[in-house]
């Protein structure tokens, strides 16, 4: 897990949850990231399962919402709604980047969708369960994760964006606000809490197939956010730049 993730959530960790999760993933077979037996059946991967904290805590900007990790062999990878190189890329996906497409007419649409450069950008890509077992959605519902998850967004509703310079030129080392892209009933709930004087939450259905059309594709989401964090940081800081794929 990230340093500055680990420093916030070492007493979560030692909770009695906690360390039910942790025993019930024992016996799924997850050991750790170097001693879980290759046959394992439990997605994504063991050293990958915290890829999202790679991504400091003080840079992040926006958070997307997911449900669970893709289901498939080798898709998933830590990051909701991305895969990994060399994999197809999703449905959902696929609606996020035409979604893209329509709010930034000159973007290149990749030939992959490996999120990694967004990850860079300070988009923290947050799956409410961190693990999943192959070919079975929601199969690691209710085990402890979504608690976990939901101190995560705590943990960014107080201090996300703190490393992130304004327009003064200096980090204000206090969360000063981010944006929150809540896709669909499930992410909506997450975030149905937190303060929307602080942050911009952004809502629509879900870009999958069965629902992009009810309101995903159109709903400007991506200019929105821009437009919201370079009034809060500054031209500079504060918009992600969305079409851009380092590979």
């Amino acid at each position: 897990m990230g340093k500055s993730w680990l420093k916030l959530l070492k007493d979560e960790i030692k909770q009695p949850y906690f360390i039910s999760l942790k025993r019930f993933l024992w016996q799924e077979g997850v050991r750790g990231p170097d001693d879980s037996p290759q046959s394992l059946k439990i997605y994504p991967s063991p050293r990958d399962i915290y890829t999202w904290s790679n991504t400091p805590l003080g840079k992040v900007k926006v958070v997307i919402i997911g449900q669970d990790p893709y289901h498939g062999r080798n898709q998933a990878h830590g990051l909701c709604f991305s895969v990994r190189m060399g994999v197809a890329i999703p449905p959902s996906l696929i609606n996020i980047y035409a979604e893209i497409k329509n709010e930034y007419p000159d973007f290149v649409v990749p030939k992959h969708g490996n999120l990694d450069s967004w990850a860079a950008a300070g988009v923290l890509m947050l799956n409410a369960c961190l693990t999943v077992e192959a070919g079975k959605a929601n199969s690691h519902a209710d085990k402890g994760w979504e608690r976990f998850t939901d101190k995560v967004i705590d943990i960014v509703d107080k201090w996300g964006g703190a490393s992130v310079k304004g327009r003064s030129g200096e980090a204000s080392g206090f969360g000063q606000g981010v944006v929150f892209l809540a896709w669909g009933s499930f992410a909506q709930k997450r975030v149905a809490r937190l303060d929307k004087t602080k942050h911009l939450i952004l809502t629509s259905a879900h870009p999958s197939p069965k629902s992009a059309h009810r309101g995903f594709l159109g709903n400007g989401h991506f200019k929105a956010a821009n437009d919201w964090l370079e009034k809060r940081y500054g031209p500079s800081e504060g918009p992600v730049d969305w079409c851009r794929f380092d590979a």
